[in-house]
This record gives structure tokens, C-alpha cells and sequence, in this order.
């Protein structure tokens, strides 16, 4: 161990630019109240509303909440544009960030908006010249408005006094929605990618765990079926690593938590690899890819900076390698995801992973957390028994922070649906994927999935009970009745189409029950392989 005396103690940064501090430009309630407070709906549209008129700027609303809300959204670029084809004439990166997802973590709210306001206020040439910024900063917008003290909405977060809450008005969180779609905010989101197809996705986030020495930390996308999976990882992250420190005095590390905070040199652990998570689902859609997690433990207003220092960077690279990430390069020879043209169908997919540890050990930055003896809190968002000492040791250890596929599946040409699955047939025309309905009766060589068991988790998550099929599949000759819709493969989603209607895909429509009516041991799973293309579909 080597103790660090310098991990976290800097509070340096970047602030909001300096401009923000005159009174000819608008501020946000964070700034206005010192961080003690985060911007309330109201103060986010009117904070917005004072900056129509910039000529960089159009603006519109991705949908409504359940409570009515209107979700804004901001496009930023020099030259002004406000449609699709507008911003791809342009031939830049369209990157798209979005803030408050989960309304407790409200940085990437208040940073948002002030990357807005500041790169908007320089004449100096920035990264709107060189990308297009569709920002939307409050996305969980009923779930901001439940305003409750932090120690009840958001446990050991360090302020500010007063936040929203993790769900939405459903008690949906939106961040598990992606794969299901549910909510009404995640049918505008959705939209919104059908219809900008961005080029890069962020996330904004704020971390609730482990005691470490990084201001913020990040993840790509960690579905290993995501094809810029690895580009993402190995190529983007460590330059907004080094780009972080260096230009703004931050620390950053991939996201995780000590896997014991008593014995460290466990290791260091990851979240989740399926695609009900934003990132993740972002990631299959052939995309890039980051999630942003601000430190929840640092002061309010240093995470604020933090995060609005991450946003810049990732604009700042994305107008450096514009090019490169609108067609990107191909991935390595020896990547376990295909390298082919994204808008080809992919030969393999694969559909369920296991978590494993980078190659190497690496050092980890620490908090020493020291125990008071009793059961008493002595500092806010602490657990009780512990004390902050301020003292940072770095230790080597195993970091967990890609995955592996344990089942790689072989894409079809397409997949059957019965004509009765219209709520399947729904979502995956909201998911963007284009569905056909088969016009007369056809007879072909399809494979049908034989369920050996399917087993129903016995506690509700998100208000379902998530399915598992296990079985094994055979070829055979069947009718495709008339009014059957067909999924083709052939499509620029086809790795999504895949994960979504694969039996035994970790996350797709089977996990959450969409044909539980006819899913039984013994029985068939009702979708069906077309093993060759449907030419008479038109």
C-alpha cells in the first residue's frame, strides 16, 4: 500500500466559465444559491427559455412525462440546425447527453445547462463548430419534482439539502426501461435516437458506493454484442482520463465498487452488462457509448465541476476524431465481436456474458474509512460505525470491468412473429427496428425453440417477474400463415433485433414476459428462425 496524500484532496478543476459570473448571463439555481440547492423544473425551463435567441441554439421537447411534463431538448452547433438532415450535412458527430435519469443525481442537470450557457457565450471557436450537442437535461423530470431531504432520497450523498427521487412518476427507473419500454420518457427517448441516430450517447450520472479517490468515474458500454464495445473502452476512456487530470486537476477511474471495503485487495467491480441499462442499450444500437458517474461523497458543487469538465472533454474529442466516429475505425483481429460494415447483419451475436477482470491488476485509490467503536453516525451520509479519515491509500487489484459472452448465437435471416404478438411488434417498432407483415401463406425451412423449463424469478423487479427459457432448437418445415410479421436481419439494428428476440438472450423480450401466455415446459417458444429470406415479403 502507498499512501496518496494529493488523490482527493485537490479541488481543482474547471468552473463555468468565468463569464457566467456577470449579471448579463444567466446562472442556475445551483450557482445562485452557492450549491446549496439544485434547479427545480421550472428553474431548468426558465434558465433554457433565457437563452433562446443564441444563434447556435434550437430547441424542442422529446415528449411529455406521465404528469404531463414537456421534456426539453436543446441542439447546439455553429452553424444553427434544428432537423436530422440538417445536422448530417454537416458531417460532424451528433452527441447526445442527457441528464437526470435517476432525479436524486442531479450534476449532470446543472452541468448541462451551463455547457449550454458557456459555449454558447464565446465567440472563440469551441466544440460547436465542430459538433453537433443535442442536450437534454432533464429527462426524469416528475421524478425531480419529488423533492425530499437527501439523507431520505439519495442516502450518502453529500447535498445538496433538497433532491428529487430515483424514479419516475410510474416508479419506473428509467435506467432499467431501455429493453422493456414502459415509460413514457423512454418512448421519447427512443424517438429521439430513431429519429437523430446520434453518434455518441452520454449519460449523466452520480455514483452512491465506495469510498475512493476519484472526482468521477466512467464506463463504455459493457454489452460485449455492442460493436465499438472495446473502441470505446481501450481508444476513447483513457484520453478523457488523461485529458481530465491533466487540463482540470480531476482524477477519474472506470466505475465500480470495492468488492469488500474491509479487504480491498479484492478487487474493484463493474455494474451490470445488459442492455436495460442506457449505455448498454445505446451500445447495441452499433454506437458509442459513456456513462459519466460524478463522485457522491465529493461536495456538491465539485461534483457539479467535475462532471461539466467530463461533458467538454468528450465534445472537445468528439470534435477532434469527428470522422472517426461517424465511421469508425474497424475493431482489432482480435476482438471477439465481428469487425463488419454496421449497417451488414452480423454473423454472431452474442446474447448472455459473464463479468471478468481486466488482464492486469491495477492501483486503485482508496478513502481509509476508520471505525468509531459504536453505532452512532458521526458524519452525514456516512454509514454508522465509520468515520472519513481523509487518508488515501492506492492498492494493486484484480478490476472488474469488462465481460465475456458465455452464449454466442448465429443470426438467422430473420424472425417470425405470430400474428397475435402486436405488443412484441409494438416495442420493436418503438426499439426503430422495421417490421413487415407477410402478405399471403408461405411455406419454408425455419427452426423452432423447444422450452425444456421456464422459470419465472420469484420477486417482482420493475413490476414483473423476469423469465428464463432454456431449450435447444430444431430445423424443420413450417407455414407462415398470412398476417405473421417478419424481423428481417438484414437492417442497421440487426444486433438489437437479435438480443431482443433470441429465447435465451440475458434481456430481451422473453425476460420480460412479452409472450408469458405461451412459454411452457414442453411447449415451443412462439418466434421462429427463418433460416432463408422471405423474398415475396414486399
Amino acid at each position: 500500500m502507498l499512501t496518496v496524500a494529493s488523490a482527493c484532496a485537490t479541488t481543482s478543476g474547471v468552473s463555468p466559465s468565468s463569464d457566467a459570473r456577470s449579471p448579463h448571463l444567466p446562472r442556475t439555481r445551483a450557482e445562485r444559491t452557492g450549491y446549496l440547492e439544485t434547479s427545480h423544473y421550472a428553474d431548468v425551463i426558465a434558465f433554457l427559455d433565457s437563452l433562446r435567441g443564441r444563434p447556435e441554439l434550437s430547441f424542442g421537447t422529446i415528449g411529455r412525462t406521465g404528469e404531463g411534463r414537456e421534456l426539453p431538448y436543446v441542439i447546439a452547433s455553429r452553424p444553427k440546425v434544428s432537423t436530422p438532415s440538417e445536422a448530417r450535412r454537416l458531417g460532424r458527430p451528433i452527441v447526445y447527453v442527457q441528464g437526470n435519469i435517476h432525479a436524486g443525481e442531479v450534476e449532470g442537470k446543472e452541468a448541462l445547462l451551463a455547457v449550454l450557457r458557456d459555449l454558447t457565450a464565446s465567440r472563440a471557436r469551441n466544440a460547436l463548430d465542430s459538433v453537433v450537442l443535442i442536450a437534454v437535461p432533464i429527462y426524469n423530470a416528475d421524478g425531480n419534482e419529488r423533492f425530499g431531504a437527501q439523507e431520505t432520497n439519495r442516502g450518502s450523498q453529500n447535498g445538496p439539502q433538497l433532491v428529487g427521487v430515483r424514479a419516475n412518476a410510474q416508479s419506473l427507473d428509467l435506467n432499467r426501461d431501455y429493453v422493456k419500454v414502459e415509460a413514457p420518457e423512454t418512448r421519447a427517448s427512443l424517438e429521439m435516437f430513431n429519429k437523430w441516430d446520434p453518434d455518441v450517447f452520454v449519460d449523466l450520472h452520480t455514483t452512491d458506493g465506495s469510498y475512493h479517490g476519484y472526482a468521477l468515474t466512467y464506463a463504455p458500454t459493457l454489452n460485449p454484442a455492442a460493436p465499438l464495445a472495446e473502441y470505446s473502452r481501450d481508444s476513447i476512456l483513457p484520453v478523457l482520463r488523461q485529458r481530465m487530470q491533466s487540463r482540470h486537476g480531476f482524477p477519474t477511474f472506470d466505475y465500480g465498487d470495492f468488492i469488500s471495503d474491509d479487504t480491498l485487495s479484492k478487487g474493484w467491480v463493474t455494474f451490470d452488462s445488459r442492455p436495460r441499462f442506457g449505455t448498454n442499450y445505446y451500445g447495441l444500437r452499433g454506437k458509442i457509448a459513456i456513462l459519466s458517474e460524478a463522485y457522491s461523497h465529493d461536495p456538491f458543487e465539485r461534483r457539479v465541476k467535475s462532471t461539466y469538465a467530463f461533458v467538454q472533454e468528450i465534445l472537445s474529442l468528439a470534435g477532434e476524431r469527428g470522422k472517426q466516429w461517424i465511421s469508425p475505425p474497424p475493431l482489432p483481429a482480435a476482438s471477439t465481436v465481428t469487425a463488419m460494415p454496421l449497417t451488414s447483419a452480423p454473423s454472431t451475436v452474442p446474447i448472455r456474458s459473464v463479468m471478468i477482470p481486466a488482464p492486469d491488476s491495477l492501483p486503485v485509490v482508496a478513502e481509509v474509512m476508520e471505525r468509531t467503536g459504536d453505532s452512532t453516525r458521526t458524519q452525514a451520509g456516512v454509514p454508522k460505525g465509520r468515520r472519513r479519515s481523509g487518508r488515501f491509500v492506492t492498492v494493486r487489484m484484480p478490476v472488474y470491468e469488462r465481460f465475456k459472452p458465455t452464449l454466442v448465437v448465429h443470426s438467422p435471416a430473420g424472425y417470425i412473429l405470430p400474428a397475435s404478438d402486436t405488443a412484441a411488434v409494438r416495442v420493436l417498432g418503438q426499439h426503430g427496428l422495421k417490421v413487415e407483415k407477410v402478405d399471403k401463406p408461405y411455406t419454408t425451412s425455419v427452426q423452432v425453440f423447444q422450452i425444456d423449463s421456464a422459470v419465472a424469478s420469484s420477486r417482482p423487479f420493475q413490476g414483473h417477474k423476469e423469465m428464463r427459457l432454456v431449450g435447444k432448437w430444431r430445423t424443420e418445415q413450417a407455414a407462415v400463415p398470412r398476417g405473421s410479421y417478419l424481423v428481417r436481419i438484414d437492417q442497421p439494428l440487426a444486433r438489437l433485433a437479435v438480443y431482443l428476440l433470441e429465447p435465451e438472450s440475458d434481456d430481451g423480450l422473453v425476460t420480460w414476459n412479452f409472450f408469458d401466455p405461451e412459454l411452457r415446459a414442453g411447449g415451443t417458444y412462439p418466434v421462429l428462425k427463418l433460416l432463408l429470406p422471405l423474398g415475396m415479403v414486399q
